[in-house]
């Protein structure tokens, strides 16, 4: 996200915004000045309060660039006080510039993942429970008897890159082609492909596309298998099989621990609810899978030293778990 110093017109912060609508910032970087120049408050409206330069010999810190290939650097000129301007980069020497990761430069180019999140619906609680739920058309056919999901269902298989948080996603990619027996395959799985591709779409357009070693056929085919593995898991199935109950988050994990044979596992996984009920569980996986297709076998690879929590995350020990059509 830009840094805009507050401007007391509101004119001049438009034209700066749409200066800096177009930069990302560097987390790194210096400007070596070769040729005296103007430095401008905006490029695009070549606006100088103070007829400021800059001068041969100076190596000024960068604040942004403008999108590559970039045209324009924003320097702090030093003036006694913060004061950023915009300069040619004809004027001097870029040395040692890092794109941060709030740039979104390196969290929207495909296969600069670290990691994987699988996330896993618990359908009955997202329908009921979360707020986009009613809307959807498989929660619409649970809601009228005409549909019965008693099982895990796939939200989504998701690149991930710890530096880029949430944000990791949306990268240039092929669009979503999926063979009629894939779509079958899915159906199960993910309720919605009973009825629209628009969900699958949008999981594969927001994270999909974001690595390349595997198809789309492939990519969905796999991130079912996953869902599978932890639905008929032991932890897994003390969820479904408390459908229409409660369960203890304590006792999940412990379950989790039996499974695996380590307490680190729990750091792999966070269950996420609305309220007091199960809408969710994410998973976090290595970035490599080397060829494993169960999820025992892929966290196995890679537990975590430590979990960041999530504002959504079940708090108490006491978690409901939602029973389809109730």
């Amino acid at each position: 996200m830009s840094r805009l110093a507050f401007i007391s017109t509101l004119s001049l912060f438009t034209l700066l915004h749409l200066d800096s609508a177009l930069a990302v910032d560097a987390s790194a970087g210096t400007f070596q000045i070769s040729q005296q120049c103007e430095a401008f408050q905006s490029f695009k409206n070549r606006t100088n309060p103070g007829d400021v330069s800059v001068k041969p010999g100076q190596t000024l810190a960068i604040a942004e660039v403008n999108r590559e290939p970039y045209q324009w650097v924003r320097v702090d000129v030093g003036r006694g006080k913060k004061d950023l301007r915009w300069v040619a980069a004809e004027c001097g020497k870029v040395e040692g510039l890092v794109i941060s990761a709030a740039g979104n430069q390196v969290c929207r180019m495909p296969d600069q993942y670290d990691s994987h999140v699988l996330a896993v619906t618990w359908q009955p609680g997202f329908c009921e429970h979360d707020r986009g739920g009613p809307a959807k058309p498989e929660c619409q056919a649970m809601r009228e008897g005409e549909l019965k999901v008693d099982h895990f269902t796939l939200h989504g298989l998701w690149p991930n890159r710890k530096e880029c948080g949430i944000d990791y996603g949306k990268c240039q990619g092929p669009a979503l082609d999926l063979n009629a027996a894939t779509v079958d395959y899915i159906k199960p799985w993910m309720p919605n492909f009973n009825y629209s591709t628009q969900f699958g779409n949008h999981e594969w357009k927001k994270h999909g596309v974001c690595q390349t070693a595997m198809d789309d056929d492939t990519y969905f085919r796999f991130a079912v298998d996953l869902v599978k593995s932890f639905n008929d898991s032991p932890a897994g199935t003390y969820l479904r099989e408390n459908a229409g109950g409660e369960v203890s988050k304590a006792q999940f994990y412990a379950r989790l621990a039996k499974d695996f044979g380590s307490q680190e596992v729990q750091n792999n996984v966070l269950l996420v609810c609305s309220g007091e009920y199960l809408k969710e569980v994410r998973v976090a996986l290595p970035k490599d899978f080397k060829g494993e297709r169960s999820i025992k076998g892929v966290i196995g690879q890679a537990f975590l030293s430590s979990r960041t929590g999530d504002r959504s995350e079940c708090r108490g020990d006491r978690i409901r778990i939602e029973a389809s059509g109730s």
